[in-house]
């Protein structure tokens, strides 16, 4: 069989593997020291011979340091980056001449013979590339320089080492192998002399010119052997340039067979399997340096071209403080509480009503939880007594007359998680009792409107107000768009968390059932029997703010974020049953993920004690009850300018008026007269 009939040699190329380290470093060199500077710089990349893991090339962070890092069954490549400023530049780099500009150089190295004594300077990688820093997207192209000259062929195909050697002589060759210096490792020579094995330096057999006469050496008795990645039956690519650089080197090897070992070693170091490639060349088939020269990478979908590392998600800061606040969730999930739902939260709008320090603290631990879409609602404005109470104000927000409160909320909780979609309205929330002019008129319209709107595209409503009154309104349109509804009140050591449910009375309540079905929990106003009337009117100082203790807040607003994420995850979410008795809740079934849901939560820090009853819906509430709801569906806003105009109107409407006057009427007919005669008085 002619050469020419034989098959020409299919070498294995390299493919290319960055680890994300790689593009943190290179990343902060650039925006450090290199700047618009697009000089070359000297990298590391490195490849395995291990026989089952293949021709992969790794780069990673440790590519820039001064010397490469050593690892076990891995060679280090010398090679160069060149980032360019632009995409234009990237793309519009000449590749062809780069490369042979690049194999100029290594054909020198070649042609001076050099690499005889340092066989590694044989192989170098090339990586053409730009860095998009503000979408930390980054373009790259990996080269492996190798000369397209000359073309040889297989005589046969490859076969185990196995075929050439026996058990004892693959074991010396590992052995003197590994006695080898790491920079001998990738090129060298195994000759066999009767059933002796000797593993030599390239620079014993190649150089002081005993090759180039092979009169002077056996080649039948010579394996060339290299470190072979290739992990099926063709050569690795670093066999292309070494063939190249020992035909040149010695042009008589083309009119002999050259036996070929790819060394191939297994973690236990075991070279079994290895592989003999039995290589021709044609005469006179030295390569030219001149002649042009291959090497560059394919992309994903087989393409001569670039590739596409999206870095986006893991070295945008914004994007890592995304992730790493989720961290604490995740990690709930994966062992404590498998069943958790971490989307849920990312998916719930929350509207806050009240940006102080109940405000701030639930928004915060709302934060804490995953959740993202979060509104404040507040007219206030920050002032100097606030920030050491309210923990998303500072100093610098009471300045100038201070910020309005529900915007600098908003703008602050960007600052501690630059992905949460908040902001701030602020809007006065007209409340009963407190009546409106007819100069107010227009701007009242346009905050019930306003809050209306909020409540409508929101899917949880935090009623987190100073006064009993301001939470009137919310609670009625809550009820009537069927929203979760979380109220958090404040006494001076004592807090109210309790969760609403739905508008429009549902079936009467099971009074056998030792659970209360969510729709039909009772609202902030249930068990009122009054209506709210001006609160603020006639109080001093003290009277009119919310004098707490420093924790209550606190308390509270964490147990309100606790009760809503309990709710969410609860299968019936707003209908989830709350239990008559909690520490007697043995039922499971009617338990959530994370346990039982109380209808309220009432704690005491005078005697440290929580308390956690449950009522269903007061049929003449002044809130919730169907009457209230009702009026607003048929009058809308103008039922709502009568309940502000006056203090008694939802006392009429719901019927409790008539209440209060039994009552008195039936302690009036149970008063006794001084001579024990029961009688009625005027």
């Amino acid at each position: 069989m002619s050469v020419t009939d034989q098959e020409i040699i299919q070498y294995v190329p390299f493919m290319s593997f960055v680890h994300p380290s790689f593009w943190h470093n290179l990343t902060d060199l650039k925006l450090n020291i290199d700047k618009l500077n697009e000089n070359t710089k000297q990298i590391y990349g490195r490849f395995t011979y291990q026989d089952d893991m293949g021709p992969v090339f790794e780069v990673d962070g440790t590519s820039f340091n001064k010397d490469p890092e050593t690892e076990h069954l891995y060679l280090s490549v010398t090679g160069t980056i060149m980032n360019k400023n632009t995409i234009e530049d990237f793309k519009s780099m000449d590749k062809a001449s780069l490369l042979n500009s690049l194999g100029e150089i290594i054909w020198q190295n070649i042609e001076t013979e050099s690499w005889i004594n340092n066989p590694h300077t044989l192989l170098n990688f090339f990586v053409l590339s730009f860095a998009d820093l503000k979408k930390f997207h980054y373009y790259y192209w990996f080269a492996f320089p190798t000369p397209s000259q000359p073309t040889v062929y297989m005589k046969e195909k490859s076969s185990l080492a196995s075929s050439h050697f026996n058990n004892k002589q693959l074991e010396d060759i590992a052995h003197e192998y590994k006695a080898l210096d790491m920079m001998q490792k990738y090129f060298f020579v195994i000759s066999k002399e009767n059933e002796k094995i000797k593993v030599h330096k390239l620079s014993d057999i190649v150089g002081n010119d005993i090759l180039k006469d092979t009169l002077k050496v056996d080649i039948s008795k010579i394996y060339f052997a290299f470190s072979d990645p290739s992990n099926n039956c063709n050569p690795g690519w670093p066999l292309r340039i070494f063939i190249a650089a020992l035909l040149q080197f010695s042009p008589q090897l083309s009119k002999s067979d050259i036996k070929v070992l790819g060394l191939r070693l297994n973690k236990t170091g075991s070279a079994d399997n290895s592989r003999i490639f039995i290589i021709n060349a044609t005469e006179n088939s030295h390569s030219d340096g001149n002649k042009g020269w291959v090497g560059w990478e394919r992309n994903n979908k087989g393409n001569f071209g670039p590739k596409l590392a999206n870095m986006s998600a893991s070295m945008d800061p914004i994007r890592l403080a995304d992730t790493s606040s989720d961290l604490n969730i995740k990690l709930m999930k994966w062992r404590l509480v498998p069943e958790l739902d971490v989307d849920i939260m990312k998916r719930t709008k929350c509207l806050l009503l009240g940006a102080g320090t109940l405000g701030c603290h639930v928004a915060r631990d709302l934060l804490a939880w995953g959740f993202r879409h979060i509104t404040f609602i507040d007219n206030g404005k920050v002032s100097f007594s606030n920030p050491s109470r309210q923990v998303l104000f500072t100093y610098e927000d009471c300045l100038n007359g201070g910020k309005m409160k529900a915007v600098a909320a908003a703008e602050n909780l960007k600052r501690v998680l630059p992905t949460s979609m908040s902001s701030g309205l602020s809007v006065h929330i007209p409340m009963p009792g407190h009546p409106i002019g007819d100069s107010l008129k227009p701007e009242t319209i346009e905050n019930i409107k306003q809050i209306v709107e909020a409540i409508e595209e929101h899917d949880v409503i935090f009623l987190l107000l100073d006064t009993r009154e301001a939470r009137w309104l919310p609670t009625l349109l809550a009820a009537h768009y069927g929203k979760i509804a979380i109220n958090a009140a404040l006494g001076f050591d004592s807090y109210l968390v309790i969760r609403h449910g739905l508008g429009m009375s549902s079936p009467d309540a099971d009074v056998k059932s030792p659970h209360v079905n969510g729709a039909q929990l009772g609202c902030y106003f249930c068990n009122d029997v009054t209506a709210p009337g001006n609160s603020i009117k006639d109080r001093t100082l003290d009277q009119q703010c919310t004098v707490t203790r420093p924790g209550v807040a606190a308390i509270a607003g964490a147990l309100s974020v606790e009760l809503l994420v309990a709710l969410l995850q609860h299968p019936l979410r707003i209908n989830a049953p709350a239990p008559y008795n909690l520490s007697e809740e043995e039922d499971s079934t009617s338990n959530g993920v994370l346990g039982p849901i109380p209808h309220s939560i009432r704690g005491f820090l005078h005697s440290y004690q929580t308390v956690t009853p449950t009522c269903t819906k007061f049929r003449q509430c002044i809130a919730c009850s169907d009457v209230v709801i009702n009026m607003y569906r048929e009058e809308g806003i103008e039922f709502l300018l009568k309940v502000f105009n006056s203090g008694t109107y939802l006392e009429e409407v719901t019927g409790l008026s008539e209440l209060h006057l039994t009552a008195e009427i039936a302690d009036v007919s149970h008063f006794k007269c001084p001579s024990g005669i029961s009688c009625v008085c005027s």
